[in-house]
């Protein structure tokens, strides 16, 4: 399990890359796709701070100052939900270490297994929702941006969507385990309902790059 010690938003790009392509189980796919999405939130506030204080786009600055500062924070949930990640398996790895020799134990144990598998489908679910969120803003920064830097935004929005989908897959992989059917089921209409508007509104994005371009 990857040290739980380690703040990768504190250490090197290298050191997590490491990691990543390391035999540890974390980080992962769940924890790469918020990294996805964090870049994809920068991108965001890469074309708004290449448009505010511009006198050609002074109509549209508190627009763009009002966006810079979601994207900041989307920036700033996505960096957290990166660390948050590498750690949401841990529950489940110490229920499946639980004694099982009685009916109580395993009782116990299962409960244990169900309640920590929720979490670890809950982070990456939360990661897509963040996600979208990025691919939202970066249809608003494609629009109203500097159009010099309008494919930043169309970047974003690819790289918003990629954390959609990648995310949605370690959500996917934890709710075949789950037992709780209306969670399941509540889970999976909601991750279609994401994906569907993050495909949507990546396609939107790049329509109007390329007639910027």
């Amino acid at each position: 399990m990857s040290d739980e010690a380690t703040i990768y938003r504190d250490e090197p790009l290298h050191a997590y890359v490491d990691d990543a392509a390391s035999g540890k189980p974390a980080p992962g796919g769940g924890s790469v796709s918020a990294c996805a999405g964090a870049l994809g939130a920068a991108l965001v506030s890469m074309v708004c701070n290449l448009t505010i204080g511009k006198e050609k786009f002074a109509d549209v600055e508190p627009e763009i100052t009002e966006l810079v500062g979601r994207s900041e924070a989307l920036r700033g949930r996505l960096e957290q939900l990166l660390q948050d990640d590498t750690t949401a398996y841990n529950g489940v790895i110490e229920g499946y270490r639980m004694p099982k020799e009685t009916d109580e134990q395993q009782a116990a144990r299962s409960a244990h297994i169900q309640a920590a598998l929720k979490v670890a489908a809950g982070v990456p679910l939360e990661i897509s929702r963040v996600a979208l969120d990025v691919c939202r803003l970066a249809r608003t920064a494609a629009e109203l941006g500097n159009p010099a830097a309008v494919t930043d935004a169309a970047i974003g929005a690819i790289l918003g969507e990629a954390a959609a989908q990648g995310a949605a897959l370690n959500v996917l992989i934890n709710l075949g385990s789950i037992k709780d059917q209306a969670y399941v089921a509540a889970c999976r209409t909601e991750l279609d309902g994401i994906l569907a508007e993050a495909v949507g509104l990546r396609a939107e994005v790049m329509v109007i790059t390329h007639g910027k371009l």
